[in-house]
């Protein structure tokens, strides 16, 4: 994406705003005008003065058209302001509704820390720039374009004096506007990489105290802040250039104008004012380049950050909904697998060629060894991403017939990371279904066994849990997440390894509470124990994306073939491993 083209698309994000924008435009225009006129109002009174006229009409218009101004630019930075702040609001509220919506995939690869800094960043270069815009660039431009062919009309030579330092003025912006893009893209990368480091590492903050990781965390931020500035000084340098370069020119063109206009003066050929006026000219166009060479400076800056936000914005998610979706209600639960095939783009990992069906109220149990294609499934079937073969069929229906909100509505998920929000506990339960009462909240905890330690917390159910709830244990996190997926009262369920984090005694309870819980619904389990999958409905065995096996426990256990050698070899564990220590901050 070229320069002018963010420049433009940025500009044209205002036009949501399009009575205010044009009005703002149209300030800017008239403010520049009156900037032109009034060295020339000068020029006159000089004039006037050298031949002993009236200089009061020239003086009340000048400040006339000074009130006048003084008006529109009070109006420009008020509603400029605003403007720009709504805007910047706007459009952080559109990037993070999508980044949102984009599937994990994108967000793995990416980091959290990458993707807060590309919405941070670019929200915050495009409210420079609306500023910037509706209060400089335009009345820079609009001045510079008035202002050359005036000084034309009054006098050619001294107008080619102007000329040559707007030339000046723009060859050197070019020059190193050419040089220093790349290196700025660089810088960006650099700061891209120090946000997603930070990031990375305050979110495994007990995993960095735990492992005495700090001195080398520490070093390794510096050594990207050290390649950072490596890269950023040589810019710095070619724009310190340009500023040399600009005010030896401003300063040669301002000496030759009073020089020129003195000596054209003593023959006569020129007014004093004429003087004045030109060199009000000469300082006002220095003024107006100085602003354009300030954007192209800012312009080389956000470039990257901003091609970093519209690449964010503009991004594919992974399941599109149709103009005239459906919505899914009144699901029964039985759930279809047609064929599917997906795979992950510029990765070998997906799955293939998948059928079996779930019949409402099964319970499904899915096992196999890491990165065999289990989560993909059960992934392809809340529309995290869609397949790119075959069909994933509830109740009979296409899945992408139906809204994305709807059909997630219709699913409750336990991850194996319980996946809870630095609020309150009240607040991370009701997640599961906002318009829940207090008491139906409580009846949740309850059934999840996690209403009596909830009791003995600071607050209760107002306690806060800490980023990713690490104030609690792995066993009460657990729980709390069970307590969301109970209230949310959906007709099919799955489970991530849902009492991974249990000890034994709290595990039987919750495994009791779940099988009420899976009464009458479609549940799907991913475990790695057979305490998990052994009364299940229906096993499928994963192998490198296939579903290699499928049975009962009973006829897949006598079967001799890979669910039997799993669980030969201990990867279905009988016993609970134990947690490791769970570190509390």
């Amino acid at each position: 994406m070229k320069l002018l083209q963010v420049y433009l698309r940025s500009l044209k994000l205002l036009w949501s705003e399009r009575l205010l924008t044009t009005t703002l435009v149209l300030a800017s225009v008239l403010s520049a005008l009156i900037q032109l006129t009034e060295p020339i109002l000068f020029g006159r009174v000089i004039d006037t003065l050298s031949k002993n006229g009236a200089v009061w009409p020239v003086l009340s218009f000048w400040a006339t058209i000074g009130i006048l101004n003084l008006f529109v630019s009070v109006f420009q930075a008020v509603f400029a302001d605003r403007l720009a702040h709504r805007q910047r609001l706007t459009i952080i509220g559109e990037v993070f509704e999508r980044a949102i919506a984009l599937p994990v995939t994108f967000h793995s690869e990416r980091g959290s820390g990458k993707v807060v800094r590309a919405i941070l960043a670019g929200a915050d270069q495009l409210f420079g720039l609306w500023l910037t815009f509706l209060r400089e660039h335009l009345s820079a431009i609009v001045g510079i374009a008035v202002l050359v062919p005036t000084a034309l009309s009054m006098d050619w030579r001294l107008a080619i004096l102007l000329f040559g330092l707007a030339t000046v003025y723009t060859v050197a912006n070019t020059v190193i506007l050419n040089r220093t893009s790349g290196q700025q893209a660089q810088v960006e990368g650099y700061h891209q990489d120090l946000f997603g480091r930070v990031g990375d590492v305050i979110g495994n903050v007990t995993v960095v105290q735990s492992y005495t990781r700090l001195l080398d965390e520490k070093q390794a931020l510096q050594d990207i802040m050290s390649r950072l500035l490596q890269a950023q000084y040589p810019v710095l340098t070619w724009w310190g250039l340009l500023t040399v370069i600009t005010r030896i020119s401003a300063t040669l063109t301002m000496v030759c104008i009073l020089g020129l206009g003195s000596y054209f003066a003593a023959r006569g050929e020129i007014s004093v004012g004429n003087i004045v006026v030109f060199t009000g000219f000469a300082g006002l166009l220095i003024a107006k380049l100085d602003q354009i060479s300030a954007f192209f400076s800012r312009a080389i800056n956000q470039a990257p950050a901003l091609m970093n936000f519209y690449e964010l914005l503009d991004q594919k998610g992974g399941a599109h909904e149709l103009p005239n979706a459906q919505i899914l209600s009144g699901v029964r639960g039985e759930v279809v697998f047609d064929n599917v095939s997906f795979k992950f783009p510029d990765s070998p990992n997906g799955v293939l060629d998948l059928n079996f069906t779930a019949l409402e109220g099964q319970t499904i149990a899915l096992v196999g060894a890491s990165g065999s294609g289990k989560t993909t499934t059960l992934g392809l079937l809340q529309r995290l991403f869609d397949p790119q073969e075959g069909r994933i069929l509830i109740d009979g229906q296409d899945v992408r017939q139906f809204t994305l909100h709807s059909l997630r509505e219709s699913i409750a998920t336990v991850f194996q990371d319980s996946g809870l929000f630095n609020r309150s506990i009240y607040e991370n339960i009701r997640v599961g279904r906002p318009a829940a009462t207090e008491a139906e909240i409580q009846e949740a905890a309850k059934q999840a066994d996690a209403h009596e330690f909830i009791m003995n917390k600071p607050g209760g159910y107002h306690f806060v849990i800490g980023e990713r709830g690490l104030s609690m244990s792995g066993g009460e996190r657990q729980r709390i997440a069970i307590a969301r997926a109970i209230l949310k009262q959906a007709p099919i369920l799955i489970f991530d390894e849902a009492t991974s984090a249990l000890d034994n005694e709290t595990e039987k309870r919750i495994q009791a509470v779940l099988a009420n819980l899976r009464k009458n619904k479609t549940t799907f389990v991913i475990a790695h124990r057979l305490s998990t999958v052994v009364n299940a409905d229906q096993i499928l065995v994963f192998e490198k994306g296939r579903i290699a096996e499928a049975g009962t426990f009973e006829n897949l256990r006598q079967a001799h073939g890979i669910f039997r050698r799993l669980v030969d070899a201990g990867e279905l564990n009988t016993q609970r491993t134990p947690p490791p220590q769970e570190i509390r901050i």
